[in-house]
C-alpha cells in the first residue's frame, strides 16, 4: 500500500482519498502529483505529441477535481483516475481527428537512428487503426505495464473480455506491420 507524509505524518492512500473526497485540496494535490507521471505517460501513448499529453492530463486533474466527491470507493481512486484519463484521450482524439504529430525529438531521432525511428512509426500508425477497445488494452499493458486483472478494473469489463482484446490487437497489429514490411519490398 502507497504511503505519503503529510507534516511529518504519514498517511495511507485511502486515507489520503478520503481527505481529498471531503474537499482537502492538500491532500488531493498529494495524490496528484504522486499520479502525475502516469498520467502523463498514458495520455502521450495516446496523443504522441508532449503539448496534447499535458493539456489532456490538465482536463483530466480538473475533471477529477470537480467530480472527486462522487467516488464511493477510495480504494479505487488510481482505477478512478485512469479512466478519467483515457476518456479525455479518447475524446480529444475523436475531436482532432487522428492528426498524426511529430514532435522536435521525433523529427531528430529519425535523422540519427532512422531505421529504429521507422519501426517505432510504423507501430505507432499501426496502432492508431485499431479501435478503441484494442488500443486501451494494449496502452494499459505494453505502455504501463499494468496487469490483465487491473486492466480488466481500470476498462470495467472481464478479465476474459481483456485476454481477447489482448490477443485480438496483437494478431492486428502483427498483420498491419507484416503488410507495411511485403508493401517495401
Amino acid at each position: 500500500m502507497s504511503s505519503y507524509f503529510i507534516c511529518k505524518e504519514e498517511v495511507s492512500l485511502e486515507k489520503l482519498v478520503l481527505k481529498a473526497i471531503k474537499g482537502d485540496d492538500e491532500s488531493f494535490g498529494l495524490l496528484i502529483n504522486s499520479k502525475k507521471e502516469d498520467l502523463y505517460r498514458m495520455a502521450y501513448s495516446y496523443v504522441h505529441n508532449e503539448q496534447d499529453a499535458l493539456d489532456i492530463v490538465g482536463e483530466s486533474v480538473y475533471k477529477a477535481y470537480i467530480s472527486i466527491s462522487k467516488l464511493k470507493q477510495p480504494e479505487y481512486f488510481n482505477t478512478w483516475l485512469v479512466r478519467i484519463v483515457i476518456n479525455c484521450s479518447i475524446n480529444f482524439i475523436k475531436k482532432s481527428k487522428k492528426i498524426l504529430y511529430m514532435d522536435n525529438e521525433t523529427m531528430e531521432n529519425i535523422y540519427h537512428n532512422k531505421n529504429d525511428v521507422l519501426e517505432n512509426i510504423d507501430l505507432k500508425e499501426a496502432l492508431e487503426k485499431l479501435d478503441y477497445n484494442h488500443k486501451a488494452v494494449i496502452v494499459l499493458r505494453y505502455s504501463q505495464d499494468l496487469k490483465l486483472k487491473e486492466i480488466a478494473e481500470i476498462l470495467d469489463i472481464p478479465l476474459s473480455t481483456v485476454k481477447t482484446r489482448l490477443y485480438k490487437a496483437i494478431e492486428l497489429l502483427k498483420i498491419e506491420l507484416e503488410e507495411g514490411e511485403n508493401f517495401e519490398e
